[in-house]
């Protein structure tokens, strides 16, 4: 399984390294791979931008190595219009308390981004049904086995 490294322009918090976590990149630069159609998907998300490299993704699919792109509603959209045989996957908190309690507890982000973060999270939630399976988030290890277990099936 590979995981795509999204471009975003969200400045690296401490500890992320360029092409790693993610490529990050300023607005020009955003704004030219989406005029050169070079991003498969991209969505605002907390006042940022993030998208996720077509050409990477489309040379992993033709090799067989099953991909796997973390990505919000916006961009789960566009790859179903443009992917229809993607699986999309949904990953839920157990709670809208233990949401609220992890995106708190990481202390990264100013209280306006949290407050955004959470709206989104609401409409997220909303769409759920637009997916083929869900996962309950409940610790990072057990919905990892989960998530490798799916991938291994297709």
């Amino acid at each position: 399984m590979w995981l795509s490294v999204s471009v975003t322009t969200r400045r690296p918090r401490p500890g992320e390294t360029h092409g790693v976590q993610y490529f990050f990149v300023d607005d020009a630069g955003f704004d030219r791979l989406v005029a050169e159609g070079e991003l498969l998907e991209w969505a605002e998300f907390a006042g940022n931008r993030y998208g996720t490299p077509r050409r990477p993704v489309e040379e992993r699919l033709a090799e067989g190595v099953p991909v796997l792109l973390e990505i919000d509603l916006q961009g789960a959209r566009q790859v179903r219009r443009s992917m229809p045989r993607a699986q999309l996957i949904f990953l839920a908190p157990p709670s809208w308390e233990e949401l609220v309690r992890r995106l708190v507890g990481r202390g990264t982000e100013p209280p306006e981004v949290i407050e955004r973060r959470l709206d989104a999270a609401q409409v997220e939630l909303a769409a759920e049904k637009e997916f083929d399976v869900t996962l309950v988030n409940t610790s990072v290890q057990d919905v990892c086995h989960e998530l490798v277990a799916l991938m291994a099936v297709q």
